[in-house]
């Protein structure tokens, strides 16, 4: 119970008072907008930036630890592709976006507060090399199965791959994460002055991520497709931490804290990148909104278990 309350409960909370701002209509009808965009632009690149800069490169790049994650990660969307298939008879397209609810956590916005308050500043190592495989990673891998079962004309496939690897450079998280590896690598000084605002900036991250949440969740209505949503929301909370736990037992020895973060990232419920691809693509639409609220919901009694079952905090 002291487990849940010192890690989970903060977290939670947070989400729980975005979700009554949104439904109190406190932050206007462009809350959700605003504090995504504050938190994609300037607050998570500047915690991301920061945790980098600071590190030697060899404490951020864990093989094992991508072994797990990313392989827990890739084998859940494959899972859900095959769900979509043989439950709606879906194409190529609406199977890829099915499999990306399914597997594609909120490791940005959820997944480095939760780590940190677990394991302290540290906590941010995983979740931030979690971030680049689900961002440089599995979003990519999606966003080119989605490009090639659409609509779009072999010819202009090259065109449509050239838009994704576009998509994803100009990413401020992947533009952070790079920067924040060069400085490292280079061993560049950081300025007080300047190290003193991306903490202050940095340090709001967490809070208004959270907060988004909350506030984004309360906008969903009742969720539909309830078979495909059913499957990809089991996938996202249960399947992926069963295959993060499977993985680990086979996978090479790794830190403490860096095995116990595979497990708790994989646990996350649904990123709202999901419901935004699915609506640039009008596949699945209702369905990813609906597998984020269902899976966040599920993911207080999941992470919550987890926190305990894992002795954290």
């Amino acid at each position: 119970m002291h487990a849940i309350l010192t890690v989970a409960f903060p977290i939670f909370a947070l989400i729980g008072i975005g979700w009554l701002g949104g439904r109190l209509r406190l932050l206007g009808e462009n809350g959700t907008a605003a504090l995504n965009g504050f938190v994609t632009w300037f607050a998570l690149p500047a915690m991301l930036f920061a945790a980098l800069a600071q590190v030697k490169l060899h404490e951020i790049v864990n093989l094992p630890f991508a072994l797990v994650f990313g392989g827990a990660m890739l084998l859940t969307y494959l899972a859900g592709m095959l769900a979509a298939r043989l439950v709606a008879r879906a194409g190529l397209a609406h199977m890829s976006l099915h499999g990306l609810a399914a597997a594609f956590g909120n490791v940005g916005y959820m997944g480095i507060p939760l780590c940190i308050a677990a394991f302290g500043p540290q906590g941010a190592l995983p979740a931030t090399l979690a971030v680049v495989l689900g961002a440089a990673g599995l979003l990519t891998l999606a966003l080119v199965v989605v490009e090639f079962g659409g609509d779009n004309p072999p010819a202009s496939r090259a065109v449509a791959l050239a838009r994704v690897a576009r998509s994803v450079g100009r990413s401020p998280i992947m533009q952070a994460v790079v920067l924040g590896m060069l400085v490292s690598a280079f061993a560049i000084p950081i300025a007080a002055p300047i190290q003193r605002f991306l903490d202050l900036l940095a340090s709001a991250a967490g809070p208004c991520a959270l907060f988004a949440i909350g506030h984004f969740l309360s906008d969903q209505g009742v969720p539909r497709e309830w078979r495909e949503v059913g499957w990809a929301t089991f996938g996202k909370v249960v399947l992926q931490p069963a295959i993060a736990l499977a993985l680990l037992m086979v996978a090479p020895p790794m830190d403490d804290m860096w095995a116990k973060s595979a497990l708790l990232l994989a646990a996350l419920p649904s990123a709202a990148n999901c419901f935004v691809l699915a609506k640039e693509y009008n596949r699945f639409v209702a369905g990813a909104s609906a597998t984020i609220l269902l899976s966040t919901i599920a993911s207080v009694f999941t992470v919550s278990a987890l926190v305990v079952v894992l002795r954290i905090g």
